[in-house]
This record gives structure tokens, C-alpha cells and sequence, in this order.
């Protein structure tokens, strides 16, 4: 269970993401204000900070620089300031990851999962196994019933999505936010054609799958099908 920080003066927006992160089990406290959320960022040592950046007290922008003089953790800034030259500030500030509001709550999921993921969080890093096939985040090497697969750099990166949720229905969008980092932009053609050299790679197709469930309308799982 990974620890968020959520700094956001919306009530609503705060309860809304404050409920869902929680549903998908991790511990959330959040704060109103700059400094209380300083104080719970330092105090808390937390995973991820979720930072608004139109704050009451202070703007989140001088807060992340605070932050940043204090703590590595990774941020995810949430914020409706969506002009380019903001984006690329905000980054070259130390932001790991920049969402502009109005955001569906699975878009922010999938961007805490791969900020979490690359933030190296305990145990999420080690070696996934789904059924005979195996990934190693961290050497970034995967096997088939013990013989290497070799894998460009996205189609490790979707296989790891998958496999991490094994089981669970991913869909198209998803992965472009997790893998790609566009969950508004990409082509589901992108995504097919890479689930197609995946299948190949493991040893199947489309019309007779394995490991690569398709859910039309939906999305794509990853299941064991010794399961």
C-alpha cells in the first residue's frame, strides 16, 4: 500500500480522488492549503505528492519548489493551468508528471501506477510472473517458459502494465497514459499493433489467444491460462 499526499483546495475534487485512490488501496491524506500540505509532505514521508497548483495560501508552483529543497518524492501536479509554458515550468521545476484538469479519475490512476512504478516503490520492482511468462522491471527482461523474449522497449513496457494487473481489463486509453503518456492523444491503431507483435512474440494470435485477452469494446487483459 503506497502513501499519497493530495494538496488540493476543491472539496469536491479533494473527496472525489481522495475516495478513489483509496478504493484502489492506497492511504490518502490530503490537505487545503500550502502549508498543511508542506507540513504532511515532510511529516508523512509519502510515496507521491498530488499537488494543485491554484492554492489559497501559496501557489503551488512556490510550493513544489519547497518540496523539492526538502524530498525527492515524486509529484503528480493536478491543475486547470494548462498553457504550455506552465506544462514545461512546472516539469523543469521538478514535477514528475502534469495533469490538467478536467481529468476522468482512471486517467489520474494510471498516472499515479507508472509515477509509483518508475518511483522504484518498494516491491515494484521485482520480478512479475504471470503463468510461464516472466518480466524483471528492473533488467528489463522477459521469458516464456524460460527462454528469453526479445522485446522492444513498449512492448516490455505494455506486457508490464498487463502483467502487473493480471487479470484485469485494461483498456486502450490506459496503456497510452501508462506507456505512451498520452491519454488524450495516440491512436488505438498504435496499441493494436503492438498487441499484435506481442501475440506473435508469445506465440499466438488474435483469433486463437493465449496469454492476450481481448475484451472488445473494453480493453485487453493479460491472464494465466493454466488459471
Amino acid at each position: 500500500m503506497s502513501r499519497i499526499t493530495l494538496i488540493e483546495d476543491d472539496v469536491e475534487i479533494r473527496r472525489l480522488v481522495a475516495d478513489s485512490l483509496s478504493k484502489q488501496g492506497h492511504h490518502v491524506e490530503s490537505a487545503a492549503t500550502a502549508m498543511e500540505g508542506l507540513e504532511l509532505a515532510i511529516k508523512e514521508s509519502p510515496d507521491l505528492v498530488l499537488l494543485d497548483l491554484g492554492l489559497p495560501d501559496l501557489d503551488g508552483s512556490e510550493l513544489l519548489r519547497m518540496i523539492r529543497a526538502v524530498s525527492d518524492v515524486p509529484v503528480i501536479v493536478i491543475t486547470a493551468r494548462g498553457a504550455d509554458e506552465v506544462v514545461v515550468k512546472t516539469l523543469d521545476a521538478g514535477a514528475d508528471d502534469y495533469l490538467t484538469k478536467p481529468f476522468s479519475i482512471s486517467q489520474l490512476e494510471a498516472r499515479v501506477r507508472a509515477v509509483l512504478r518508475r518511483g522504484g516503490l518498494p516491491g515494484s520492482d521485482g520480478p512479475v510472473r504471470v503463468g510461464e511468462l516472466e518480466l524483471d522491471p528492473a533488467s528489463r527482461e522477459a521469458s516464456l517458459s524460460g527462454q528469453p523474449l526479445d522485446l522492444s522497449p513498449k512492448e516490455f513496457d505494455i506486457l508490464t502494465v498487463l502483467a502487473t494487473r493480471s487479470g484485469e481489463v485494461v483498456s486502450k486509453r490506459e496503456l497510452m497514459a501508462e506507456v505512451w503518456r498520452e491519454p488524450y492523444g495516440g491512436s488505438d491503431r498504435t496499441i493494436d499493433v503492438h498487441l499484435s507483435w506481442l501475440r506473435s512474440k508469445l506465440g499466438e494470435s488474435a483469433a486463437e489467444p493465449v496469454y492476450l485477452k481481448t475484451v472488445h469494446g473494453v480493453g485487453v487483459k493479460l491472464v494465466d491460462p493454466s488459471g
